[in-house]
């Protein structure tokens, strides 16, 4: 009896891996427990939601600028008001309602709330905002890039400022001054561009970003700056004592190793891995450097290079797991082994404006669905045609192959 029981159980336990084997879906929902390496499929699967988000319909959104997602998985989206037309155009649209530059939506797009856009006492809103992110205490902090005449669509003072709010929108702190000029050898910031907190230090990473090229950090309670590195944790140099770019050559857009040991203009974004790692997307040199806290360079990942398009490397963001890196390119976002840097594939996120294609910032939030901002211009008139930010649905794992 017992050996008829155990030949049944056996005979059950090959049927159902003969059912399982004609059954397997095309995309396979279970992660496998480490990623996988270059040619081994299993890579994640996204299908855009045209439905989202659900801006209200008495404004309009210009420049998708920065996305962040917070511990609700709540969608922050910043936006650029000033800019509801070609962004290199200072003619306004005097047809649109200018949607506010801070607007949150919940995870299936539904409108929140939105705030934002003027100055108060002890700080200057950004001529052009640039980034923006949540942290894990419930505060907002954005950062803006106008310098002089560059990127400064109001026509404001340099966005030399670091903003903390509430999440209603209640000013709480400014980290540096409007209207400074500066350079590497100071603490000013001139033309940043994205900031993540870091839980485990209280500590707040800026990437300073178009005048200046390197990574900011400061105490996230006072304010107070605690260090600054550049490329693989070299002293930044001022723009001017930076070594010349090479003539163009094969690969006119990398230029000389001595160029590379500094960030190009810009650094575009920071985030933070769960593990202590930071990762800067250096836009200017189309690569991904990684450091310690302290900025120890760990490694680096070229992306792109062989693409018409200069805009790579804008954005990043971790699939919940943190097993999977995604950086935002033109016109893709590529999906790199976190761990080891290996460009294992990407998924194309259309082509956009000519300018400011998709993937000017990324995220990802806790079910990994990933979110794209960036400018939506169509037709000749360069005018805003949707929303500005879009949610690539994660639709499961590719096959893995041998």
């Amino acid at each position: 009896m017992q050996r008829t029981l155990i030949r049944i159980a056996l005979v059950g336990i090959l049927l159902i891996g003969v059912v399982t084997q004609w059954s397997a879906p095309v995309f396979s929902q279970t992660a496998p427990a480490q990623a996988p390496h270059i040619g081994e499929g299993g890579l994640p699967q996204f299908a855009k939601d045209p439905a989202w988000p659900k801006v209200p319909a008495k404004w309009k959104m210009g420049f998708g600028s920065a996305v962040a997602v917070d511990e609700r998985d709540h969608v922050w989206i910043l936006s650029r008001p000033h800019t509801l037309v070609n962004p290199r155009s200072t003619e306004p649209d005097l047809k649109s309602a200018a949607a506010p530059p801070v607007m949150e939506f919940d995870n299936e797009g539904n409108f929140i709330q939105g705030w934002g856009g003027e100055s108060g006492p002890g700080y200057q809103w950004p001529s052009n905002e640039h980034g923006i992110t949540v942290d894990s205490r419930g505060f907002v902090w954005i950062v803006g890039n106008a310098d002089g005449k560059k990127n400064n669509p109001a026509n404001l003072p340099n966005d030399n400022q670091i903003l903390k709010f509430t999440k209603d929108g209640k000013f709480v702190m400014a980290i540096g001054r409007s209207g400074q000029t500066g350079s590497n050898k100071t603490e000013v910031l001139r033309g940043a561009t994205g900031l993540r907190y870091y839980a485990k230090t209280n500590e707040l990473f800026v990437t300073d970003g178009y005048g200046n090229s390197r990574v900011m950090v400061y105490d996230a309670d006072t304010g107070k700056f605690k260090r600054m590195w550049g490329a693989y944790g070299n002293k930044p140099l001022d723009e001017e004592d930076r070594p010349p770019r090479a003539k163009p050559g094969p690969i006119p857009w990398v230029g000389t190793a001595e160029v590379l040991q500094q960030f190009g203009s810009p650094v575009h974004d920071v985030i933070i891995s769960d593990d202590g790692l930071v990762y800067v997307c250096d836009r200017g040199n189309k690569r991904i450097q990684v450091f310690t806290p302290e900025g120890k360079f760990v490694a680096e990942q070229f992306v792109g290079l062989d693409s018409k398009y200069y805009l790579q490397a804008r954005g990043a963001a971790f699939s919940p797991d943190q097993r999977f890196l995604y950086v935002g390119g033109t016109p893709v976002i590529y999906i790199l082994n976190r761990k080891t840097l290996e460009v294992l594939g990407s998924f194309d996120v259309g082509e956009g404006a000519q300018d400011h294609p998709p993937g000017h910032q990324i995220t990802a939030d806790h079910k990994g669905n990933l979110y794209v901002v960036q400018a939506e211009l169509t037709g000749a008139d360069g005018k805003s045609g949707g929303t500005g930010a879009y949610k690539w649905v994660f639709k499961g794992y590719s096959p893995a192959t041998k």
